[in-house]
């Protein structure tokens, strides 16, 4: 069955790797300008990768909240309750993803992930929609749920407490800032002489000073 449908058999854009600029948030926040112009769908939706306790990768889709263009840094939230939360809590390190079929283009961003100050979080929270913040008071993320019902109950409760307080906030809201190491900008060709560059702190691991920019075989 999958046979039968090849991917990215379509015109994509193309990737001129002569004039790229030094700092690969740069560059991300180019081709996010021109996803959204291309009509891409969401695509600040992004998978954020994780490991645990016992080593497993675990990987889950988020909103990205921001790019931190001169520190290099991709912004998210999370409760930090959650199970990326206490992971991020352990092993401080994570990679994030992203895809956008309709332009044939993937990102690769891995690096440490640093914590902001409550204060910071709580602005974050509050700069939500208020259906956002009520599921986010609601909690319990990723715990079994008995039934919908119960559910649709406690988001009630949520919306309740907003209303009667618009300054509510849960105290489990965390931003983040994965700091990048390593960056790979990857444009898909339909007869896959895909184009590869890869970015990376001239010294290994380190998530500041200044970037080495090489292209990678397909």
């Amino acid at each position: 069955m999958l046979q039968g449908h090849p991917p990215m058999a379509r015109e994509l854009p193309g990737f001129a790797t002569d004039r790229l600029p030094a700092n690969p948030a740069e560059l991300f926040g180019a081709w996010l300008t021109g996803a959204f112009a291309a009509g891409v769908l969401d695509p600040q939706v992004v998978t954020l990768s994780t490991v645990d306790t016992d080593g497993c990768p675990d990987a889950r889709v988020l909103v990205l909240r921001g790019i931190d263009v001169p520190g290099a840094g991709w912004v998210f939230a999370a409760d930090a309750d959650s199970p990326k939360g206490r992971q991020l809590a352990v092993r401080p390190k994570a990679a994030i993803t992203v895809y956008w079929p309709l332009l044939g283009r993937q990102i690769r961003v891995r690096g440490l992930v640093e914590t902001a100050s409550p204060e910071e979080s709580a602005l974050d929270f509050l700069d939500r929609s208020p259906w956002s913040r009520a599921a986010a008071l609601v909690g319990h993320q990723s715990e079994p749920l008995t039934s919908l019902e119960v559910y649709e109950n406690a988001a009630r409760e949520a919306r309740r407490r907003l209303e009667a307080d618009s300054k509510t906030i849960t105290p489990g809201h965390t931003v983040y800032t994965l700091r990048a190491s390593e960056v790979e900008f990857w444009q898909g060709d339909a007869t896959r002489r895909h184009v590869r560059v890869h970015y990376s702190r001239n010294e290994v691991g380190a998530t500041s000073g200044a970037w080495a920019r090489t292209l990678l075989w397909p």
